[in-house]
């Protein structure tokens, strides 16, 4: 009986240490996943950000891309409108299908000065717009139409 008292305490006293140290310990590793996991969801939201923003840059500048595209062949049209018919006009705008795609086209003659004709032509798409405006000289004795100015303005 009297070894058992002893024995106990010897006994209670480990467990009881080694209960706080193993509580110390699991909390540490705890903390340490805890701190792990924070990281990896932080790289994890980083190039989720990352691809979410390359994609919309490549998407814009191909919606862009074909805005100009359909935008030129526009300015195509019209300019082709001129030389069939030099004294072609339309300043209301008429539209040239491309697929799903449509470009507005004005024609003004005289404009910016006489034997001149402006063409305008005006393509949005997936919100991108571009508009190309075309100064065309066009000849009253021989009736050929020569570009003068090709350019991209601002909407």
């Amino acid at each position: 009986m009297f070894l058992a008292p002893v024995l106990s305490k010897a006994v209670y006293g480990r467990c009881r240490t080694h209960c706080t140290r193993s509580c110390s310990t699991g909390q540490a590793v705890l903390s340490l996943v805890f701190l792990i996991g924070g990281i990896a969801v932080l790289v994890g939201v980083t190039l989720a950000f990352l691809v979410t923003s390359f994609l919309s840059t490549s998407f814009g500048f191909e919606a862009s891309q074909r805005a100009l595209a359909v935008a030129t062949a526009g300015a195509e049209d019209g300019v082709l409108q001129l030389v069939r018919n030099k004294s072609f006009s339309d300043a209301v705008g008429y539209s040239v299908p491309l697929g799903n795609d449509t470009a507005t086209v004005t024609i003004t003659q005289n404009s910016p000065t006489g034997g001149q004709a402006t063409v305008v032509s005006t393509a949005a798409i997936s919100g991108n717009r571009r508009r190309l405006q075309v100064i065309v000289s066009i000849d009253p004795a021989t009736g050929q139409v020569s570009v003068v100015s090709w350019q991209q303005t601002s909407i």
